[in-house]
């Protein structure tokens, strides 16, 4: 059985529209690449409490694939519509498997 290790990263976001919390998460939760050569996915999705509005948990394999997740947050019309500002962290090892 061959397993893929996959890094894994967060993507925390500050809404510019408040009360689209669900609308985000219903957007982005369990999305994936769709493209041939791309291996990405998003793995967890929810509000949180503090100075960001949600968090989300993606994988990927290159970090290319994380580039494109984070684009397509900023230029999804909805997405970009309700969201302020975005930072993203990544973990420095490969040793998700996924």
């Amino acid at each position: 059985m061959v397993v893929k290790i996959y890094y894994r990263g967060y993507i925390l976001i500050r809404l510019k529209t408040i009360g689209k919390e669900w609308d985000i998460v219903k957007k982005l939760k369990g999305k994936a690449s769709t493209e041939e050569g791309d291996d990405w996915k998003i793995t967890y999705v929810t509000p949180v409490y503090g100075g960001w509005d949600l968090i989300v948990e993606c994988s990927f394999s290159r970090l290319k694939d994380l580039d494109k997740i984070v684009t397509y947050c900023r230029i999804d019309p909805d997405l970009s519509a309700w969201i302020e500002e975005t930072t993203t962290l990544m973990g420095s090892r490969n040793d998700f498997e996924g």
